[in-house]
């Protein structure tokens, strides 16, 4: 379904302090992502159709931002485009699918999915990560 939430990210100064708020509060089992390059929490919260994370940033603060579900990342980004907001080029999560960074027409982060399993990391994705 077009424009129905199915992610949602969480940026954090301190990663073990906010995965300890967010399963203490919610129950959210929580696990190391293990992508190459980058800390990475995957949140499960417990359906099938939403899940989340959580990232560290070096904001003061941080704001919340939620992924629709979209048919087509690179339609969807043109519209973004043509409405008056920003849009980056779409970005693979290897096995899983394609993101692309937003901002609408109010100046609000938001992302764009697409779930697609042959999604793949191209080859000059940076090595080594850090893990909190």
């Amino acid at each position: 379904m077009t424009g129905k939430i199915v992610h949602f990210e969480v940026p954090a100064k301190d990663t073990a302090r906010a995965k300890k708020f967010y399963s203490s509060l919610f129950g959210y089992k929580i696990k190391d992502a293990e992508m190459p390059g980058m800390e990475y929490w995957l949140i499960d919260t417990g359906s099938q159709d939403l899940g989340g994370g959580i990232m560290p940033t070096q904001d003061e603060k941080g704001q919340l931002v939620v992924y629709f579900d979209v048919d087509d990342v690179d339609a969807s980004v043109k519209k973004v485009r043509e409405l008056g907001g920003t849009a980056d080029e779409k970005m693979p999560v290897p096995g899983e699918g394609w993101f692309a960074g937003c901002t609408d027409s109010e100046g609000n982060k938001f992302s764009l999915w697409k779930a697609d399993k042959t999604a793949t990391m191209p080859e000059t994705a940076a090595a080594g990560r850090t893990t909190a």
